[in-house]
């Protein structure tokens, strides 16, 4: 028997590359896109080119639409919630779309899981940004990054939160509520706060998706600010790795039930922003790069990079794509469709 998925945001980039997977082995997919993002009809352009058309359902819909979402849900087995506003200085700029995208948007998800009575698995993307900018843990500083003093394994779930940002706050409410319907209404709910995702079918933007856009203007001659030091360290994940742990979750959901884990590259892939990319980016490029600089963004940390411990012992989940091979990758794929830019 066929399991079937409703994927908000499903032609935004994580989400066409898990309908991408899904359909390959033979699952039935529902996208539910308001398709306001700027790659998303490219992306809905390959699926129809990948797999034919009516290889999956689509409805044009917000998830602000609770009446919408409540007929995208009514009978679905597994939901994936990508659907958002997904950039803090666009958050900063425009709080109340970010909260009715973020807040109320995953709420009238959740209400849809729960009147469907199907009791559906729901996987929720949440973020990093819940833990704030960790003000009290110490760092140190080094010639090419800063690292955490302390926490050798990066910031574990137990890390208090402390929401930055409106982008921190509505997303902090999302996931809060994905856990409480969990505890209140027994849905099988799973809390994914992710770090920096890169990868195919990644359209980034100044102010989201930093890896994809640092190399889609060093690929097309863009202008390059780099803000604060470019010693602020990150981990990445490679998206495969990303979905990877959704199926891990789905699949074990005995275990994921209720859970909150931290996915993102962890310690072993790590990165600053500008300092260590830099040379890995001049390389491909086989050519210098020039930027401007410019004051810190609000709600920037210094240094993130996740524990993820909990998400390999319950999940059995690691990242595969090292930072290098994964660069790499994208870098190649943005050569390779440099007109879809």
């Amino acid at each position: 028997m066929k399991i079937k998925y409703l994927v908000t945001g499903g032609a935004g980039f994580i989400g066409s590359n898990y309908v991408h997977r899904l359909l390959n082995r033979g699952e039935q997919v529902l996208i539910y896109d308001n398709l306001s993002r700027g790659g998303a009809a490219r992306n809905l352009e390959w699926l129809n080119q990948e797999h034919g058309e009516n290889s999956f359902g689509l409805i044009v819909g917000d998830v602000r639409d609770s009446t919408g979402m409540n007929e995208a849900a009514a009978e679905v087995d597994v939901i994936v919630h990508l659907a958002g506003q997904v950039a803090v200085t666009t958050s900063v700029t425009n709080p109340r779309e970010d909260f009715e995208a973020n807040a109320i948007g995953t709420f009238n998800m959740l209400e849809a899981a729960r009147l469907s009575g199907r009791n559906p698995i729901v996987i929720y993307a949440s973020t990093n940004k819940v833990y704030g900018g960790m003000e009290e843990v110490a760092l140190v500083e080094e010639p090419t990054r800063w690292r955490y003093r302390d926490l050798a394994n990066g910031c574990p779930e137990t890390q208090p939160m402390d929401f930055h940002s409106p982008y921190g706050c509505s997303k902090g409410a999302g996931d809060q509520y994905v856990r409480d319907y969990a505890r209140i209404y027994g849905l099988p709910t799973v809390v994914m706060r992710q770090s920096c995702i890169y990868g195919p079918r990644q359209f980034g933007i100044e102010d989201q998706g930093w890896v994809a856009w640092f190399i889609i203007a060093a690929v097309m001659g863009r202008p390059l600010t780099i803000y604060g030091d470019g010693k602020q360290v990150r981990d990445i994940l490679h998206v495969d790795d990303l979905l990877d742990a959704y199926d891990r979750a789905i699949e074990r959901i005995s275990v994921a039930a209720g859970q909150v884990y931290n996915i993102g590259g962890g310690p072993g892939n790590v990165m600053s922003v500008w300092t260590e990319f830099r040379p890995k980016l001049e390389q491909l490029l086989g050519a210098s790069i020039e930027v401007a600089r410019a004051d810190w963004r609000p709600g920037d940390q210094r240094v993130f990079y996740a524990d993820i411990s909990k998400a390999e012992r319950e999940l059995g989940w690691k990242p595969k794509v090292g930072v290098d091979e994964g660069v790499q990758k994208l870098f190649e794929w943005v050569k390779q469709n440099r007109a879809l830019f």
